[in-house]
């Protein structure tokens, strides 16, 4: 399952809408927190639905308390906006979409929340570190204030949750048709992720000042 779930990685995700400015470290404090706070969302959703399926076979070798990204989320927001970032940014659309996904998963297909374990933990395991020292360039941060999100300890840390999350995508127990569901909702999450970050960045006005 790892290597098929490996092959519907979409690049094309990862640079579009507010995340091409992101990248470009163009991003405005505004739209960089709209989008913590649509991830914040869904990675509460994500946590809440893992949790409430860890009975389910292979699920439980992709909860590393470490991985969890909810708190250190509401911790940057907390840092970065002086209101109350719950009520200062709306949900988006696709946001809305994908909590909705998470939870029915949750009840009627939870080894398919494996993909989702995937594209979340493991893309914020290989990209985190540049993100990092992009927002904190951008904004002028330091001591980990505001970048907590992207924090998972030294690269020893982050090289054991890498394969140790590797370890327990491959010990998730599917047939091939669960296998073709779990890539098959990769690839749906990947596309979320992409409409996404588009309408962020139609909400936002794309890049602004910082």
């Amino acid at each position: 399952v790892a290597k098929e779930v490996a092959k519907a990685v979409d690049i094309e995700a990862e640079r579009s809408g507010v995340m091409r400015d992101l990248l470009r470290g163009s991003i405005g404090v505004g739209a960089y927190c709209a989008l913590l706070r649509n991830l914040h969302a869904i990675y509460s959703a994500l946590e809440a639905a893992l949790d409430q399926a860890v009975a389910e076979p292979g699920l439980r070798h992709l909860q590393d308390p470490s991985l969890r990204r909810s708190a250190s989320l509401a911790q940057d927001l907390d840092h970065l906006h002086a209101g109350r970032w719950q009520d200062d940014f709306a949900l988006e659309p696709a946001t809305a979409a994908y909590i909705e996904r998470l939870r029915s998963l949750a009840i009627d297909a939870p080894r398919r929340l494996a993909a989702h374990a995937y594209v979340r933990y493991l893309g914020d395991l290989h990209g985190g570190q540049v993100l990092q020292k992009v927002v904190m360039q951008r904004f002028g941060l330091g001591g980990g204030d505001g970048t907590r999100f992207y924090e998972f300890g030294p690269p020893t840390e982050v090289e054991r949750l890498r394969q140790d999350f590797r370890a327990g995508l491959a010990r998730v127990p599917a047939s091939a048709a669960d296998a073709v569901e779990i890539v098959a909702e990769a690839r749906w999450a990947f596309g979320m992720h992409k409409t996404l970050f588009v309408e962020l960045q139609a909400r936002h006005g794309g890049a602004t000042p910082a």
